[in-house]
């Protein structure tokens, strides 16, 4: 195992305190493990916070600040926060609003984001939560009961914390969220696996031509073990799922190309260049795209695809200012 780390037990809080002195616009409390908006709780407005297992960045702890979350929980690597934890980003970002939880379907997540959300109730804070499940490679797998949740995550953080910065309510602000998730989906794939730096050894098994459909951002299998294909085959296979599941005809998209994190930019491109011609072929519009690394899995090879069906509505807020560590424009 070959990493940029010092040792395995120390991955998560080294990088904390990297991200604290990179990002002074983030109050980073290591011990507590939460990274929080240096301006946190904003009063009068809906907090927003989320987290998941590290190894994902710069979901979730690089899109917290301006426009987009309060807070979020990085857990050990590919392991989620405790409840404990999630309660305390939780009363970091009340303001007298309420707070949304924003969780990835997968379950000890849900089971520790609803612990935490009944510790913010007994103390008054009034907690909603949008479970994000928009995986459309496999019903049911490894960590999860239903759907994954995987890119739609930072749509539903985007556009719920534009809703939130412009002064909605908690019930509207979770309505929204709960219709981006609704309507984007996701399909990932894997050329080689990752390494959990606290395992010493790859999640997986992948020959020198095979890929993996349907993988999860943990590793999780996918739906098939293929023979290498080219990129154009690999996103008419990747698209081609999604629009079984939700047809994207004439639909208005907002279309994220993700890196799994050991991808150089240059081959996204090429896929994106893929997706952008089978999407025109079937009568999709691209109104808004992203290319690059944004829900990762360690260093992982490979690529996830999200579309989202865009609304008028959606689309303002999409396009709402954003300056957070991964994500920032309009200010």
């Amino acid at each position: 195992m070959k990493k940029l780390i010092n040792a395995p037990a120390d991955v998560v809080p080294d990088a904390l305190r990297g991200m604290a002195a990179a990002h002074p616009s983030l109050r980073v409390e290591v011990d507590e493990r939460i990274v929080v908006r240096a301006d946190a709780p904003v009063q009068g407005k809906v907090g927003i916070m989320s987290g998941g297992g590290s190894g994902h960045e710069p979901l979730h702890g690089g899109f917290v600040g301006y426009g987009m979350l309060h807070a979020a929980c990085p857990g050990e690597v590919f392991t989620s926060p405790v409840p404990d934890q999630i309660f305390a980003a939780t009363q970091a970002v009340s303001g007298g609003q309420g707070v949304l939880h924003v969780v990835k379907n997968y379950t000890g997540d849900v089971l520790n984001f609803k612990m935490a959300a009944e510790l913010g109730e007994d103390e008054d804070i009034e907690v909603a939560t949008v479970v994000v499940d928009d995986d459309v490679a496999v019903e049911d797998s490894t960590f999860t009961a239903g759907r994954r949740g995987t890119g739609a995550t930072l749509f539903v953080e985007k556009i719920a914390g534009a809703l939130a910065e412009a002064g909605a309510g908690l019930a509207e602000v979770a309505a929204a969220a709960r219709e981006v998730n609704e309507r984007t989906r996701s399909f990932g794939v894997a050329l080689s696996a990752c390494t959990v730096p606290a395992a010493g050894e790859p999640t997986f098994t992948l020959g020198e031509d095979e890929m993996e459909l349907g993988i999860g951002i943990h590793g999780e299998p996918g739906r098939e073990r293929t023979k290498l294909q080219s990129a154009s085959e690999i996103v008419d296979a990747v698209l081609s799922a999604i629009h079984a599941d939700m047809s994207l005809s004439g639909a208005e998209t907002l279309v994220l190309v993700n890196g799994m994190g050991g991808t150089p930019l240059i081959e996204q491109y090429v896929a994106y260049d893929a997706a952008a011609r089978w999407l025109a072929d079937h009568g999709v519009t691209v109104v808004r795209r992203l290319v690059g690394n944004y829900v990762t899995s360690l260093e992982m090879a490979g690529c996830m695809i999200s579309v989202c069906r865009l609304t008028p509505e959606l689309t303002q807020l999409w396009d709402a200012p954003v300056e957070t560590p991964a994500l920032r424009w309009g200010r």
